[in-house]
């Protein structure tokens, strides 16, 4: 829904009611700092997140995966990808992306992910790495290493169907962790081309009538914890079913 509704929902017709009103018949969240109905601006207010969001944790998962079991495969792979992982988390995520963005403003939605994409990358092929370790010690693989089998065709054919549960929990995580990152510079306001009525800048915004009409801040802040958790037990669920079968 939250993907579709600005397909079908024109926010810009909205408004011109006092600003922060309880919920009534008409506007059934009551109205925002600027007298507009709630209700609309929060259909709208997640689809540019959710994909910014989605888009950082398939790329990271991706390139992870590719990594990490590259590494089980490399031993020396390892221990440079063990070097980064280290020197990464010494700098929290949301300071990276302030710094770049502050720095390269006109990086907007790219740079954000960009930078997501690097400081979650490492941490994520260190979780592939160990998950793959096991699985590269198996005979079959090393028949197919011993067969003289290429690089890419064991990650991609030997490795990687193999250890698909954690696949779909590093996806399920990495989406959560975008999701606070792109939310936080969203309120932050660093990239401005994630939309004037996002769910993380409605929060922001409607902070300061919180007791006037608290729902034009909590109903965001819920949309925003209720999308992150619905991708966590989707995968989850994905993966006992995957294990079941």
């Amino acid at each position: 829904m939250a993907l579709l509704a600005p397909v079908f929902i024109d926010t810009s017709q909205t408004g011109g009611d006092i600003p922060f009103t309880g919920p009534s018949a008409n506007s059934w969240l009551g109205t925002d700092h600027l007298g507009r109905n709630v209700l609309p601006q929060l259909l709208v207010g997640g689809r540019e997140i959710i994909v910014v969001a989605m888009t950082i944790a398939v790329v990271v998962t991706s390139l992870a995966a590719i990594l990490g079991t590259t590494a089980a495969l490399r031993p020396r792979l390892g221990v440079l990808i063990e070097r980064t992982v280290d020197g990464a988390m010494l700098v929290p995520p949301i300071l990276a992306i302030m710094l770049v963005l502050l720095s390269w403003p006109a990086g907007g939605t790219v740079g954000l992910v960009l930078v997501a994409v690097l400081v979650g990358t490492p941490y994520s092929a260190r979780v592939f790495a160990a998950a793959a370790g096991g699985v590269a010690a198996t005979g079959y693989v090393e028949v197919a290493v011993a067969g003289g089998e290429s690089l890419p065709y064991l990650v991609t054919r030997e490795i990687l169907p193999n250890i698909r549960d954690t696949t779909l929990t590093q996806l399920g995580l990495r989406f959560v962790e975008a999701m606070y990152l792109v939310s936080t510079a969203a309120f932050l306001q660093l990239p401005a081309s994630l939309g004037e009525s996002n769910w993380a800048l409605m929060v922001r915004e409607n902070s300061a009538g919180i007791l006037l009409n608290p729902w034009a801040v909590l109903a965001p802040a819920i949309a925003l914890a209720v999308v992150a958790m619905s991708l966590t037990l989707a995968a989850g669920s994905v993966r006992r079913q995957a294990s079941v079968g």
